[in-house]
């Protein structure tokens, strides 16, 4: 593990931040100053709800293995982690705790994974097993993805029909025979 970075002065980066938004309002026109003022609001949320969820899930110990488990489990935090570098799982671990994430594991598998531009192939079973087809919701695995392992930049999707089906058979009473004609 790591050593911990020194943390930058918070009163400091509060004042570089005011300072740098007062620069953009005095030689930028007004449009692109309310641009950086969102965008500093927006940041500011992501992290503060990021924190948020930190503490509640450390005073709940939630989690198989502790709050550590269920800090890594939790969407917004593993992002947070991934973006910032700490994130201890490796990319194939994430890939699969977002496929966990969204119960989609038993219906897509990981076909392969090209780390050089970010494209993830899944493949998708061509059936829930029920012989219902269930369609898995790929928004939501994409989704998944997008915070669990933003190094996946696309998902190509393939189906993989599963043995074809056996027919049907009825079983049930014989119909009742008529009775013999005299």
């Amino acid at each position: 593990m790591t050593a911990p970075v020194a943390a930058p002065d918070a009163e400091l980066t509060g004042r570089r931040v005011e300072e740098l938004l007062d620069r953009l309002v005095a030689h930028g026109d007004a449009a692109t100053a309310a641009t950086a003022e969102e965008l500093v609001r927006v940041l500011m949320d992501f992290y503060g709800a990021g924190l948020a969820r930190i503490m509640h899930l450390v005073e709940r110990r939630t989690g198989a293995d502790g709050p550590r488990a269920a800090l890594l489990g939790d969407a917004l935090v593993s992002s947070l982690l991934v973006l910032h570098d700490l994130h201890p799982d490796d990319t194939a671990a994430r890939i699969d705790r977002a496929l966990a994430s969204v119960r989609s594991q038993d219906a897509v598998e990981v076909a392969e994974f090209a780390p050089e531009n970010g494209e993830l192939r899944l493949a998708e079973s061509g059936s829930g097993g029920c012989g219902c087809g269930g369609a898995v919701d790929r928004p939501a695995v994409e989704g998944a993805l997008s915070c669990f392992a933003p190094e996946v930049t696309s998902v190509a999707w393939e189906t993989r029909r599963a043995a074809p089906e056996l027919p049907l058979l009825q079983i049930s009473r014989r119909p009742p025979t008529a009775a013999p004609v005299s």
